[in-house]
């Protein structure tokens, strides 16, 4: 089986031996080496974590095949302060009129399966230097690639089928931003500082997408809680934040934007 071919199923049912086969054939086709390889419990069983450094990054081993995207909000049961939060900022006038699972089928991305290739990825986002445009150049000449919009959403999820990747609820009463602890800076499943910061804007080859944050739109209009955490969602791909990044309007606001290196397996 080739790396690339490797598949989520697969990947947790190894045991730690044969993980770390994998992991250091990846590191070689990548021109890396393992610094670490550890086993986590999710979502009821083990799943090995990788991380392999190169050119002095960190990247994770993202394993793929058939995997389940996408939020279905009939099947959330939200709590009661969700509600209650969401229902003030409906009353504060900020033209939230639909109901809370209804506007989260307009926000998030629908329920599918989509089949990836295995990838290492990067740990930690890394910030533009140059507008979106040039990034994909940038990024070959290393070679690297922009994530694909599933990939980016599968790496941060990793099948968990939550609102969050950490889970349905948020600490309502905690930033979305800022800090260095708490729910959002734990690492993922896979190991990856990712959905940390709803002032952080992730790019993937998806024009119409940003990922893990809004450019803190949400809390600096006074939203809500709910709505400020609603951007670290790993659906959720901020399509009217994406037309900053590439339309005239962002011109010069690259900066503010990051995107998640990835090395492709074969």
């Amino acid at each position: 089986m080739s790396l690339a071919d490797l598949t989520l199923d697969r990947w947790r049912s190894l045991d730690r031996a044969a993980a770390g086969r994998f992991a250091h054939e990846a590191a070689a086709q990548a021109g890396g080496r393992v610094v670490r390889l550890d086993t986590v419990d999710h979502l009821g069983g083990p799943l090995h974590r990788v991380r392999i450094e190169r050119e002095g990054r960190e990247f994770a081993l993202i394993p793929g095949g058939p995997v389940r995207l996408g939020f279905d909000p009939d099947a959330w049961v939200p709590t009661s302060a969700q509600l209650a939060d969401y229902e003030e900022s409906r009353a504060e006038g900020y033209g939230y009129e639909l109901p809370l699972k209804d506007y989260l089928a307009e926000v998030l991305s629908p329920v599918r399966t989509a089949a990836l290739a295995t990838v290492l990825m990067a740990v930690e986002d890394e910030a533009l230097t140059e507008h979106p445009e040039a990034v994909p150049d940038v990024l070959a000449a290393r070679g690297l690639r922009m994530p694909g919009a599933d990939e980016w959403e599968h790496a941060c999820g990793a099948g968990a089928g939550t609102l969050f990747r950490w889970g349905d609820e948020c600490p309502l009463e905690e930033p979305s931003y800022g800090g260095d602890g708490g729910l959002r800076h734990a690492p993922n499943a896979f190991g990856l500082h990712i959905a940390y910061d709803s002032y952080a804007t992730e790019l993937s080859s998806d024009r119409a997408a940003v990922h893990g944050g809004d450019g803190g739109e949400a809390v600096c209009g006074g939203y809500g809680d709910l709505l400020g955490w609603l951007p670290l969602a790993t659906a959720n791909r901020n399509p009217s934040t994406a037309e900053f990044a590439y339309g005239p309007g962002g011109e010069g606001l690259h900066e503010g934007f990051s995107t998640r290196p990835v090395f492709s397996l074969r």
